[in-house]
């Protein structure tokens, strides 16, 4: 099922995220530290910008180039992949196109209340605080721009570390790299090369295959508001610090209906979604299952299957599965 589940799961803009021993908990969270934390959400708000970064999750790497636009109609980014299999993401506020001109397939999803890339910060800044202690580290230069070094060490064996590079001029977030329990690295990615500010035409926002892709297949997640405990789904407790921020209902793989609730602790996404059992496809496996930094865990509850997908730890993504419950 993990890997079934997975393939059949779209997630556009995937944080690209995003250090130490738990003993770090002990420490205080430097108050200046906080202070470019809120920098760094702050220019994710309002910067525009154009570049290349490369995305390494151990032995993949991949090269894509963004333009993001910030205005008083809200954000506005284009991306693309530069190796590999073609891939183009557009994001216009809540949507979200993906063209995949391999498979001339075009999906669209909403996706309510996501964070601009790269988006690892919300506004629930005290929410990062209470689960990481955040220092501030030494200034290094990061695509031709000196930045501020920031790290962020989990408090409990819940979450990921994480280091982040932040332009000093602007706050735009340059380069990230995440760590697990064992101070392993899981992933990074880094700008090499970005221009921050200053005019950009609009039609760089333009989707590269737009018109050819008028006759490809669409695939639309069809993602709506929803309040799945009155469908009688709760969530009976949560990893500390972990607080739900969505529920919805969407199309998966074809599937209808499927819920969807999103938890986060300010910086880590954990997502439960909730599928009726057919006969329509085999049945799923049950258990866990590691794709680089991410966990996904599977288990039956009645008549459905509940997959867990986080880019947490193994503990944390099976906590919340089997907190799932449902009552009639």
């Amino acid at each position: 099922m993990t890997a079934d589940f997975a393939s059949r799961i779209w997630n556009p803009v995937r944080v690209l995220p995003f250090l130490l021993p738990v003993s770090a908990a002990l420490a205080q969270t430097d108050t200046s530290a906080m202070q470019w934390l809120q920098r760094i959400y702050s220019a994710s708000e309002r910067l525009s910008y154009t570049g290349t970064f490369v995305y390494q999750q151990g032995q993949r790497v991949e090269t894509s180039r963004i333009v993001h636009v910030a205005d008083v109609s809200g954000p506005r980014e284009r991306l693309e992949t530069l190796d590999g299999v073609p891939r183009e993401i557009v994001r216009s506020g809540d949507e979200v196109v993906c063209y995949l001109p391999e498979s001339m397939t075009v999906k669209i999803d909403k996706q309510p209340g996501r964070r601009p890339f790269p988006a690892i910060l919300s506004e629930q800044l005290k929410d990062v605080s209470d689960n990481y202690t955040v220092k501030k580290g030494d200034i290094e230069r990061v695509g031709g721009y000196s930045c501020q070094v920031l790290t962020l060490e989990p408090k409990d064996r819940m979450r990921y570390g994480h280091r982040l590079w932040a332009d000093v001029s602007t706050g735009m977030l340059l380069r990230t790299k995440t760590f697990n329990e064992k101070n392993e690295l899981l992933e990074q990615f880094a700008f090499t090369q970005i221009k921050i500010g200053g005019s950009i035409a609009r039609d760089q926002l333009k989707p590269r295959y737009f018109r050819q892709s008028k006759d490809w297949r669409i695939e639309d997640s069809g993602a709506i508001r929803a309040n799945l405990a009155e469908s009688g789904w709760t969530i009976r407790s949560k990893p500390p610090g972990f607080r739900t921020v969505a529920e919805l209902t969407r199309t998966v793989g074809g599937t209808e209906g499927v819920g969807h609730i999103v938890l986060s602790d300010g910086l880590a996404a954990i997502s439960v979604f909730i599928e009726l059992a057919t006969s329509k496809r085999p049945a799923p496996q049950a258990g866990l299952a590691r794709q680089g930094p991410i966990n996904v865990y599977v288990r039956p509850v009645g008549n459905y299957w509940v997959t867990v997908v986080g880019e947490a730890p193994a503990e944390s993504v099976k906590y919340v599965a089997n907190a799932v419950e449902y009552h009639k």
